[in-house]
């Protein structure tokens, strides 16, 4: 029987179109016939073609030239490769997940479930200050990360290296379902992330408050507060709308 496997996903981008992918990388996280979860020794990265130029802004970002991706392959022609490999795939996953979504469509995973570790992060770890790929990687240092194969950071697999070491210590904290139940649903926020209520948990927040923060731009702010009304019987259950993630923790 093969070993469960999830496929960490990074993407760079030349842009914000539909296709402006100039490179992907990956790394797995496998289970052990003992049920524990590692970061295995598949990983990889392919430079694509967006079909357009870099972005100055997206390229001071990850430093990738257009004339590193002029004979490279074109996304379509690429991203399936990728995305459904041979053998068993579980799952996908990425920190904030909703960003590879956008370009990694169903079309192109076979319609495999997503893992989001920035929302997963919220929940297993919850006294941290930050939730940023790299932010956790310092706060958590996690065990067994190679820093050198971690770097340079903003490519897409060194990215995804450090994304499988807190996926997997979040698998083994937690089970793969609810992983994938938590990241269907909007950010759990562990403060208020901004306002005259910032940095407060959300347990120290009046209820005159809570209820104005039902209102927020922020699906995941809204979710958030909407389960510490429920918590507090205010309110029934939480709504699970799938937010935009533009939050900053």
């Amino acid at each position: 029987m093969s070993k469960a496997r999830i496929r960490v996903i990074d993407l760079e981008t030349a842009g914000n179109g539909p296709n402006d992918v100039c490179e992907i990388g990956w790394q797995d996280v496998v289970q052990e016939v003992d049920g524990i979860w590692i970061v295995s020794e598949e990983r990889g990265s392919l430079l694509v073609n967006p079909g357009r130029p870099i972005s100055p802004e997206t390229m001071a970002i990850h430093h990738i030239l257009d004339e590193q991706v002029a004979n490279a392959p074109f996304w379509k022609e690429i991203a399936s490769t990728v995305l459904r490999p041979v053998g068993r795939i579980d799952a996908l996953a990425a920190h904030r997940a909703a960003f590879e979504q956008r370009y990694c469509t169903p079309r192109l995973t076979g319609e495999v479930s997503w893992i989001c570790t920035w929302k997963c992060s919220l929940r297993v770890w919850p006294e941290l200050p930050r939730f940023s790929n790299q932010m956790l990687r310092y706060q958590r240092m996690p065990q067994g990360l190679v820093h050198e194969i971690g770097l340079p950071a903003h490519r897409a697999m060194p990215d995804a290296y450090v994304t499988a070491h807190h996926l997997r210590d979040l698998l083994n904290a937690a089970s793969l379902e609810q992983l994938l139940v938590w990241s269907t649903e909007p950010g759990l926020l562990p403060r208020v992330p901004a306002g005259p209520e910032r940095g407060k948990s959300w347990d120290r927040v009046g209820t005159e408050a809570l209820s104005e923060l039902l209102r927020d731009r922020d699906a995941d702010v809204r979710f958030s507060a909407q389960t510490e009304l429920t918590k507090r019987g205010e309110l029934g259950t939480p709504t699970v709308a799938e937010p935009q993630q533009r939050s900053l923790l």
